[in-house]
């Protein structure tokens, strides 16, 4: 049973940590959410770690950057943990081949460059990665479209097949089907990767729902402030099957931030979800999340 809260602060003793989803939780991809910040900044000061965990394709440090961008403070947040950190060790160790085919912007070419010194040491230990045409590919590196202001996941048809007749995998960096930039919704690399699994392709994913980036997130949680068990933990976000699922797949208990992609679901105010229209959605998505809210305060 989903119990609905006013506020973090409802049941936020109750933990040590919280995974938080930055998209449609903390910012909308241009502006940060003042009544996030504060809950979190909130969290902070009581004694307890914030976590931002992301399924941006880049490394921490560049979602860092765009968050210094776009005015979120830095006092909002301990860590972050990025679907592009998790798959970065994938990309080294050469699981999609060394000789890549990269499927993205020109923005994210720091997931290829912004390694930390453990997988820049692990990377020596392997043939350097290359980014090279389609066909003198051994596998493809998507992190999202080239253009996502326009592009969708049909534009890549012919690429894919072709892709798939290679016999080629597919490294997915950013699990997110979409995200909504502003008032806009734009597709993620999770929408290009899913695609892909459609036609008969091979892809591999490593952002939420997907056990990697839990497994790092609590890597640097226990090298920070020491381990924290599974019911210390909160998982915060807006994505159905990234946030909620990946949270409930982990054993950790999960808060569903209605007022994000899925507002529209739950009646006309996005802050205020209508309780039985929530109720009867979540029995049809086979989804139960601990709590959930319109928008993080």
């Amino acid at each position: 049973m989903t119990t609905l809260i006013p506020a973090l602060s409802e049941i936020s003793r109750n933990y040590r940590a919280v995974f938080c989803d930055l998209w449609g939780c903390l910012h909308n991809g241009q502006t940060p959410f003042p009544t996030a910040v504060t809950a979190l900044q909130q969290f902070r000061a009581a004694g307890g770690t914030v976590v931002l965990m992301t399924n941006a394709p880049r490394p921490f440090g560049s979602v860092a950057a765009q968050l210094e961008l776009i005015g979120a403070p830095r006092d909002c947040y301990d860590m972050i943990v990025s679907s592009g950190d998790a798959a970065q060790y994938a990309l080294v160790t050469g699981a999609v081949g060394f000789k890549v085919h990269h499927i993205g912007p020109e923005k994210d070419l720091a997931f290829f460059t912004d390694l930390p010194p453990d997988l820049l040491a692990l990377a020596k230990q392997h043939p350097p990665v290359e980014r090279v045409p389609l066909d003198q590919a051994e596998g493809i590196v998507c992190t999202g479209p080239f253009d996502d202001a326009i592009d969708t996941p049909e534009d890549y048809r012919a690429t894919l097949l072709y892709a798939k007749t290679k016999g080629l995998k597919l490294l997915c960096a950013n699990p997110d089907i979409v995200v909504d930039m502003g008032e806009k919704r734009i597709y993620c690399a999770g929408a290009l990767a899913q695609a892909y699994d459609a036609m008969g392709g091979e892809s591999l994913y490593f952002g939420k729902p997907h056990p990697p980036i839990y497994d790092l997130a609590r890597r640097k949680l226990a090298e920070t402030v020491g381990s924290i068990p599974n019911d210390e933990i909160l998982c915060i976000g807006d994505g159905p099957r990234t946030d909620v699922m990946g949270g409930i797949s982990e054993g950790i208990d999960t808060l569903f931030i209605t007022g994000g992609i899925e507002a529209k679901q739950f009646g006309p105010d996005a802050a205020a979800p209508d309780p039985a229209l929530l109720d009867r959605w979540l029995a049809q998505e086979q989804l139960s999340p601990s709590y959930a809210m319109g928008h993080l305060r």
